[in-house]
């Protein structure tokens, strides 16, 4: 059967006419869906008051061990080297400014005399005299200890922030006596008739 062409008119008007609503419900339905996703997701834990929040560190545990390591093994290979010029070019540009490698050769020369080896510091573990910080300047202070024997390791460091990257802005390293151990070390022990036992 063939459609006159006033019928065809009115089944493509019939069909605008269907598109539409059915178009709008297509569109209601997206708009429902991206409703219901919102209301699903669980809600956001409320946001601790600023004077609950833990203040934020500048840089976390692990970065902070790796620039007091990295800082005290670069000194360490100009120690031995007597060539302070890579401590020197890996250090911020104001501490580049202010000494020349011959002067950080005279800073350390009591290190160097002593054949002072930091290389310790790659296998102890630091201790933090206090949490990393942000002083007035906005530079990074690490301070703190490593508990090496006979003499222990302290170290001051300080740190700007150069392209997003920490640099060397200040170096303090000190060689003490370590203090005495508080726990003695065990005694031997003892068999049944009094003797030291053999291990």
């Amino acid at each position: 059967m063939v459609l006159p062409i006033a019928s065809a008119r009115r089944y493509r008007l019939v069909a605008g006419l269907v598109a539409a609503p059915l178009l709008a419900a297509a569109l209601a339905l997206a708009v429902t869906r991206a409703t219901m996703a919102q209301s699903d997701k669980p809600a956001a834990p409320p946001q601790p008051s600023p004077q609950q929040q833990p203040p934020q560190l500048p840089v976390n545990v692990d970065q902070a061990l790796y620039l007091i390591r990295s800082t005290l093994l670069t000194l360490n290979d100009a120690n031995r080297t007597g060539n302070y010029s890579v401590l020197r070019d890996l250090a911020a540009p104001d501490f580049q400014a202010k000494n020349t490698a011959a002067d950080l050769a005279l800073s350390f020369t009591d290190l160097r005399r002593r054949n002072f080896d930091l290389f310790s510091v790659a296998l102890a573990a630091p201790q933090l005299s206090t949490p990393p910080y942000l002083d007035p300047s906005k530079m990074l202070r690490l301070t703190g200890f490593f508990p090496t024997r006979p003499l222990q390791i302290n170290f001051d460091l300080t740190f700007q922030n150069v392209g997003n990257q920490w640099r060397i802005f200040g170096l303090s390293v000190a060689t003490p006596q370590a203090p005495p151990e508080t726990a003695a070390a065990p005694a031997a022990s003892l068999t049944k008739k009094g003797a030291p036992q053999k291990n």
